[in-house]
């Protein structure tokens, strides 16, 4: 398997466990310090690299009404000051092909959108930037369609031409079987992700959404069972991955997006503890061999 720098941190076979996290929307420069800085604090503390995640832009909410986020400008100078101040690598997603440039120049690491991660240009875009790309696995693709994802990443496909190699590529599973409001975690198209050679995430948050089966107001917004969060992150520790994605908020209820499905900021910090211990295990059993 291939490891993929991220700033100076190294992700994959022979670096420490990496944990992205963050609040789902950079909803201001304050919430994302104050969540990032104790995530970064207590990574430090267990050897675990940490990358600061949060979105500019959420552009596929479920409903019209629901908040998008900053923009483009606002939004991306919340996450170069975020990055300065905390000293730690930074991922967003990108939505359009033209924004890939723009984010490249402030973020360590590009991020597609499972829905969109089947666009040519998108992917050729962020490609083109040079930068490492984590791709999140449509919940209608099967594990091995991704070869043919990450294939066009790697060319910087646009009508069949060869483009610039990206980067690195990370691929995060978050879960499959999209429909009747409910994604269910496949463990075993898990392994057969890890065996396209590259660094493989799990995103225990989102997998546990219930896509539009929740109501606010008057929009349609999903719900989510994140009590099972902790259980699935530690049974992707267990499977071996590279990464662990998760969304955390001080206080999930009044969180501007995926409030349904992230995870109370005090609980991310216990479990961290608990997947350093998992990971502990995985390396003394491969240093037996």
């Amino acid at each position: 398997m291939r490891s993929v720098k991220v700033g100076e941190m190294t992700i994959g076979p022979d670096g420490p466990l990496t944990i992205i996290a963050g609040p789902c929307l950079a909803e201001s420069k304050e919430i994302c310090l104050g969540i990032g800085q104790r995530l970064r604090d207590q990574c430090e503390g267990l050897a675990l690299n940490y990358v600061f995640k949060a979105s500019f832009d959420k552009a596929n909410r479920s409903s019209i009404r629901s908040p998008r986020g900053q923009g483009v400008d606002e939004g991306l100078r919340i996450l170069e000051d975020v990055r300065a101040a905390l000293g730690v690598p930074v991922t967003t997603d990108i939505h359009e092909p033209e924004q890939a440039g723009l984010a490249a120049e402030v973020v360590d690491l590009l991020q597609i959108p499972a829905f969109l991660c089947r666009q040519s240009d998108l992917l050729g875009a962020a490609s083109k930037t040079g930068k490492p790309v984590n791709i999140k696995k449509g919940q209608f693709l099967s594990p091995s369609e991704m070869a043919v994802v990450v294939d066009k990443l790697l060319v910087g496909a646009r009508g069949g031409e060869a483009g610039e190699e990206a980067a690195g590529v990370l691929l995060t599973e978050r879960g499959t079987f999209f429909g009747y409001q409910r994604l269910v975690n496949d463990f075993i198209g898990l392994g057969d992700l890890m065996e396209l050679g590259w660094p493989v995430c799990f995103d225990v948050t989102h997998s546990t959404q219930l896509p539009g089966a929740g109501t606010r107001s008057e929009a349609t917004v999903s719900a989510g069972r994140p009590e099972r969060a902790p259980l699935l992150a530690r049974a992707a520790v267990a499977a071996g991955v590279q990464a662990v994605f998760m969304e955390a908020h001080p206080d999930p209820g009044r969180a501007l997006s995926d409030g349904a499905t992230m995870l109370p900021l005090n609980q991310v910090i216990g479990l961290l503890a608990q997947l350093r211990v998992l990971r502990e295990v995985l390396e003394q059993e491969s240093a037996i061999g």
